[in-house]
């Protein structure tokens, strides 16, 4: 397969395309999806572009195609986020037109369902970017994250190497969308300390692949994941949902990918904190602590199992926790064992 292609940045006073290529939750709270666009236009200088499906509660999967297509060709469009995930979006891949996405790459943002997409442009040759919804970071309560919104520029207008932090805090316990007064309250953040490390102290650099790990699952279900030798010293990045899978769902998900021939590729295993509460399972501090440990169980398992020469790294925060830093799929990343450090290229 031919190199990644990087798609051109998006310069400050640009036009992104907003798009609700899964779940038309626009529709259902549109003043956490206005305070989004308000941080997009007011804090990126951005100018957001809707459409048709954008604020549709009900939109068909072509229908959501159409418009994803329709922003990949629009000449005057420089970018596209997503405003939102959802659960239907592995739907919409196969009304896309491939060869308009192909001749305009575009950086895309989006992670969630939308790993479905991620994955699509990755089989296209196209770096696209796992973070950055409208709905979630970008209309955090208060204000954005300083690391999500550090992260989210420079995967926005800085091409090249950008190092990783961790952060010295975390939430998962976002604020209640149906609570207008919580709109201008920071949610709930915790002290922690940091990524864990385990397996081989070495360095690795290679291509990003992967997403919330649910998603990978469908996908690998539906046959729309490449042939495993295309992963080939390749890192994987994995996170998981609001869902809170099993541990044991974890494991055989990452199994099945090793009885695939596929794990043992992967020079890196980069996975993201476990959301350990939900609205309709709200953990305590000490389940939220056995939740989270029994998950990285479930991926050293696998990884002792099917990729024992993996470099681990666990706790990044890069999916459906708070903080949320951007990850280039399909582009560069360096993970050092030694220095301990993890950088990518945007």
């Amino acid at each position: 397969m031919a190199d990644m292609i990087y798609p051109p940045k998006p310069r400050p006073g640009d036009r992104i395309a907003v798009l609700s290529p899964s779940a038309g939750l626009p529709a259902v709270f549109p003043d956490v999806y206005e305070l989004g666009l308000s941080r997009l236009r007011d804090e990126f200088g951005l100018l957001p572009v809707e459409f048709p499906t954008t604020r549709a509660a009900a939109a068909s999967a072509r229908e959501r195609a159409q418009d994803v297509t329709a922003a990949f060709a629009d000449p005057s469009i420089s970018a596209i986020m997503a405003s939102i995930g959802g659960d239907d979006q592995i739907t919409v891949l196969r009304h896309l037109d491939d060869d308009v996405i192909r001749a305009n790459p575009k950086p895309f943002f989006g992670f969630s369902d939308n790993t479905n997409l991620l994955n699509h442009l990755f089989g296209l040759g196209v770096v696209a970017f796992h973070g950055g919804a409208v709905m979630t970071s970008l209309a955090r309560g208060g204000a954005m994250h300083p690391l999500s919104a550090s992260s989210l520029r420079a995967a926005l207008f800085t091409p090249g190497w950008h190092e990783l932090t961790a952060s010295a805090d975390f939430g998962d316990e976002p604020n209640d969308w149906a609570d207008a007064s919580l709109r201008h309250v920071p949610p709930r953040m915790w002290p922690v300390d940091g990524w864990h490390w385990e397996g081989p102290q070495r360095l690795v650099e290679g291509p990003l692949w992967g997403g919330c790990l649910e998603i990978l699952s469908w996908l690998l279900q539906a046959g729309f994941v490449a042939p495993p030798e295309r992963f080939d010293g390749h890192l994987l990045v994995i996170e998981t949902s609001e869902e809170m899978p099993a541990a044991e769902e974890v494991f055989r998900t990452l199994r099945n990918m090793g009885e695939r021939d596929m794990l043992r590729r992967f020079a890196a295993v980069l996975v993201g904190r476990p959301k350990a509460w939900s609205f309709d399972r709200r953990c305590t501090a000490e389940q939220k602590a056995v939740y989270r440990e029994e998950q990285r169980d479930a991926v050293r398992r696998a990884a002792a199992a099917y990729a024992p020469d993996a470099v681990l790294v666990f706790d990044l925060d890069i999916g459906h926790t708070d903080p949320q830093q951007i990850l280039p799929i399909g582009g560069d990343a360096r993970v050092d064992g030694v220095a301990r450090r993890i950088g990518v290229c945007y």
